[in-house]
């Protein structure tokens, strides 16, 4: 089976900050999964790279856009490489192999019938000069009364118009927009609504904001949207007529799914429409926020195009807040993954944000916590439990692996633990698939204790040897259980025991393996630093 993994395109236009890590972190997870379990995987994203915010800036600051779309593509590359992400393809919408997918895609959807034309009232600022971008029109929502962005209501997740909001404005310099004709392409989406509505309903693997989200779209009728628009930067719409127009960004970013894959099949030689078969099984990971993109926008698209697999589970996180309140951009009240990642190890990120992950609520983060988390559990349970096993091999045992069995016991419950980790994985239940993992962490602990090696070493060598056989064979099975949650700490530990081809069963090590060189997996971090970085942070 080929297992499509769909990470959602961060925007090109600041820094990740650690809500997207959070957001994006189990689509890794996912990938190195699937691949222990010897399945074919595509796992694909890039940078969304069109678009006003970018640029508004780029006028600005004197510079083309794709100046500044670039470097933070490069900055977010770097970022996801440093953090262990496994993409098999990460790319950019500004890629001349995307746009004219994207414009041949849109060619074909023209033939389709669920494409047409028309001329609307779009938003215009005089004082600007330009055509307003949904987004860029702002005021009150017609729904909660909270304020809005012309696209969407982040308070209520209701789909808008620009023409629905109170009290508009431009979000550009504040002055009142008045609304110009313009001819537009849109997509039928009242012609798919009962489709869409099916889809939704006997869908599965869902998390459930997605699913509450996603029926309440629906129930509130879909409306046509607008697929093009009177915008700058932008892939050109391909119809004689429309050269000055560009494709919707919420439309183009989307099917970036799919010229992803396809760039990356076609580099490797296989056929790309296997991975969008029927006999695939597609995963689409993102925050909260890109919900009706991935179960409404893009399920229209491929149905009104035709021949591709529609998505299957929906892992849409919550929000993330930081020392309780809500993330800032504008304000900087935000943790800057750069930042992040030159002062912190990337499994420590890891652990946290997938232990303490947004999955059915929002979750905070909290400086004291993420250090407290890493000297508590990466540290004192797991590193703990690696150090002290291997180290005493290497004092007792002259670094060699003591001949022995494997605890019958502990060895079924290490084969139970890869059954129920892999159930919780495939179902979006990250926290619950690592916390039964650093359960049998602390049981192991528990259990080096209670066989007191340091004391049968003298009296009964015999069982200390079966002892440490078996600390031996737990740290090699959780290298493998916990390599799509902390890649570095298990590659450490395959390198130390020697462990070849990963594949995601029990493994024994044998008898008599030179353990070599044992390095500790994690530093301890001074407590002191907690306050430290909250004082810079609050400064």
């Amino acid at each position: 089976m080929d297992i499509f993994i769909g990470g959602a395109w961060p925007y090109a236009n600041g820094s990740l900050h650690i809500g997207h890590i959070a957001a994006l972190l189990p689509g890794d997870v996912l990938a190195r999964y699937f691949r222990l379990k010897k399945y074919n995987v595509c796992y694909v994203s890039g940078s969304d790279c069109h678009g006003t915010p970018i640029q508004i800036r780029a006028n600005k600051e004197g510079i083309p856009p794709e100046q500044i779309a670039n470097h933070y593509h490069d900055e977010f590359k770097d970022c996801f490489e440093k953090l262990g992400f496994s993409y098999d393809l990460y790319t950019q919408t500004n890629n001349p192999y995307h746009i004219g997918f994207v414009q041949e895609f849109f060619t074909d959807l023209l033939d389709s019938g669920y494409i047409y034309s028309k001329t609307i009232e779009q938003a215009f600022c005089e004082k600007c000069s330009q055509f307003l971008p949904d987004r860029f029109v702002i005021g009150k929502c017609p729904n909660c009364g909270s304020s809005a962005k012309g696209d969407q209501c982040d308070n209520c997740g209701a789909l808008l118009e620009p023409a629905n909001l109170d009290e508009r404005s431009c979000g550009i310099c504040g002055e009142t927009p008045v609304f110009k004709s313009s001819e537009h392409f849109f997509l039928a989406l009242s012609k798919l609504e009962q489709f869409i509505n099916d889809y939704i309903t006997n869908s599965c693997g869902w998390r459930a904001n997605a699913t509450g989200l996603s029926k309440r779209y629906v129930d509130e009728g879909l409306r046509d949207r607008a697929v093009t628009r009177d915008l700058e930067w932008g892939i050109p719409v391909p119809v004689e007529g429309f050269e000055n127009k560009k494709i919707y960004v919420w439309v183009e970013a989307v099917l970036g799914y799919l010229s992803a894959s396809k760039k990356w099949a076609k580099a490797r030689g296989v056929d790309w429409k296997s991975i969008w078969s029927e006999k695939s099984l597609h995963y689409y990971v993102h925050g909260k926020d890109n919900i009706p993109f991935h179960t409404v926008i893009l399920p229209a698209l491929l149905k009104a195009h035709g021949g591709f697999h529609l998505p299957d589970r929906i892992i849409s996180s919550e929000y993330v807040t930081l020392e309780g309140k809500k993330i800032s951009t504008s304000q900087n009240w935000a943790i800057w993954i750069p930042y992040l990642i030159k002062h912190y190890d990337s499994d420590t990120i890891r652990y946290f944000f997938i232990a303490n992950g947004p999955e059915t609520r929002d979750a905070d983060f909290s400086w004291r916590e993420f250090i407290n988390s890493h000297n508590g559990e990466l540290l004192g349970a797991y590193g703990n439990f690696v150090n002290r096993s291997l180290v005493f091999i290497q004092k007792f045992f002259d670094g060699k692996v003591p001949e022995g069995q494997c605890n019958p016991e502990i060895r079924e419950a290490i084969k139970g633990l890869y059954a129920i980790s892999a159930d919780f994985i495939e179902q979006g239940h990250f926290k619950d698939a690592i916390e039964t993992i650093f359960s049998f962490i602390r049981s192991a602990n528990k259990y080096f204790d209670e066989e007191q090696p340091w004391i049968t070493v003298k009296e009964n060598k015999e069982r200390c040897k079966e002892t440490l056989f078996t600390c031996v064979q737990i740290i090699a099975n959780l290298s493998i259980l916990l390599e799509p949650f902390l890649p570095v700490s298990s590659s450490k530990i395959n390198s130390m025991l020697q462990i070849g081809d990963l594949g995601w069963e029990y493994t024994e090590v044998l008898s008599g393996l030179n353990l070599g060189e044992v390095n500790i997996l994690f530093e301890r971090i001074d407590k002191n630093q907690i306050e430290e970085e909250i004082e810079k942070m609050n400064n």
